[in-house]
């Protein structure tokens, strides 16, 4: 097992700053190449308490803007326009790339991908409610209006 410190936030290990115990494959041969974490050192202490003063004091930051945009996301009604048959059935299902696109052209803030979380995958004409993951601590429930093109 190998003691790192992650620099970034790594789902289902961790977030910066974080002393972890991982197998020494994992690290050697992704955690540290990635560039996301370092090995654990005492004088890498000091480097701890530097990332997670930086992390508190944006965290304060990004929360504000967080909201900011979780309150414009639950307020727009989004449109997207999908390819479709005559049953309504689509061509294809949509993406979350695709519901990403239609977010940031909506709202005009950008909306990364792997935000997006989708229950089931969306086949169908219709409304939809999508889940965008805006913060750590903020979620915002996104009506998806799926039109055909």
């Amino acid at each position: 097992m190998a003691k790192i410190i992650l620099t970034q936030e790594v789902s289902g290990l961790g977030s910066a700053g974080d002393v972890v115990e991982v197998k020494d494959g994992y690290a050697r041969n992704y955690l540290l190449p990635q560039g996301v974490a370092i090995r654990w050192t005492r004088g890498g202490e000091k480097e701890i308490e530097n990332i997670k003063a930086a992390r508190a004091k944006r965290a304060a930051r990004d929360l504000d803007h967080a909201a900011e945009i979780k309150s414009k996301l639950e307020a727009s009604s989004v449109n997207l326009k999908v390819r479709a048959g005559k049953d309504g059935r689509l061509f294809g299902a949509v993406t979350v790339a695709d519901i990403a696109g239609a977010l940031e052209a909506s709202i005009g803030e950008s909306v990364d991908k792997r935000s997006v979380a989708l229950k089931n995958p969306i086949k169908s004409l219709g409304a939809h409610s999508v889940t965008v993951r805006v913060h750590d601590e903020l979620t915002a429930a996104v009506a998806l209006n799926v039109v055909p093109a």
